[in-house]
């Protein structure tokens, strides 16, 4: 599921208060009938960011382990049925960069590396915060199909934040569309594509229709 909408309606503050970084004003939150903090304290909660914030000091193969061990120390954790870091590595295709720095690497490599650590919690929900934001066309292009892939091996829920509506379209069955300020659900678009999805898929007429009734909806909400 992806959330999309107008600058500073809320996307960003709604996935926060899924990951229990916020808590909210009123109301109650609930994931698969569990609260955000029951989630987060068991480490279930897999988080990745527009930035990687990888440790810089920690090879890469380290800093995918890292939140694992924080986790796995707390009384409250919960057994992981997870993979292994080496399987991850592989999955997220980082085989013979182990042993390297974050300064060694891309910023498409980096976030990888980010996204790798976040399932290495085995996370009931995954949430993405505009992870692909700060990469170029090419490499952010490249990523949605690779989280595509990890998608069909891992089947994570997801909830992703993006201002982008082919990236929302493209790799969510929902699209959530929140109106301007205050932060509304707008509508919810139901994406008919079929999966698996590829690059065919971005080409396709049915694709094209779904973005651009998207985008007409979303111009409606900021006039």
């Amino acid at each position: 599921m992806s959330l999309v909408g107008p600058s500073g309606c809320g996307k960003s503050t709604l996935l926060k208060v899924v990951a229990d970084l916020m808590t909210p004003t009123r109301g109650r939150v609930a994931v698969g009938g569990r609260a955000p903090a029951e989630l987060r304290r068991a480490g279930r909660i897999g988080l990745v960011f527009q930035q990687a914030n990888l440790m810089p000091w920690l090879r890469i193969s380290d800093n995918i382990r890292l939140l694992l061990d924080l986790v796995e120390k707390r009384s409250e954790s919960e057994p992981r049925a997870g993979a292994s870091v080496a399987e991850l590595v592989e999955t997220v295709g980082l085989s013979g960069f182990e042993a390297k720095y974050p300064h060694q690497l891309s910023g498409g490599m980096q976030q990888r590396a980010a996204l790798a650590r976040a399932l290495a919690l085995d996370p009931t929900v995954l949430l993405m915060d505009e992870p692909f934001a700060a990469l170029d066309e090419i490499t952010r292009d490249r990523m949605a199909f690779e989280l595509m892939r990890i998608w069909q091996r891992y089947r994570k829920t997801v909830l992703f934040v993006t201002h982008s509506l082919a990236e929302a379209v493209f790799l969510s069955d929902q699209v959530v569309l929140m109106s301007a300020r205050p932060g509304r659900i707008h509508r919810v678009f139901d994406i008919d594509l079929p999966r698996p999805r590829d690059r065919e898929t971005r080409l396709g007429e049915r694709f094209h229709q779904i973005v651009a009734e998207v985008n007409r909806e979303l111009y409606q909400v900021m006039t």
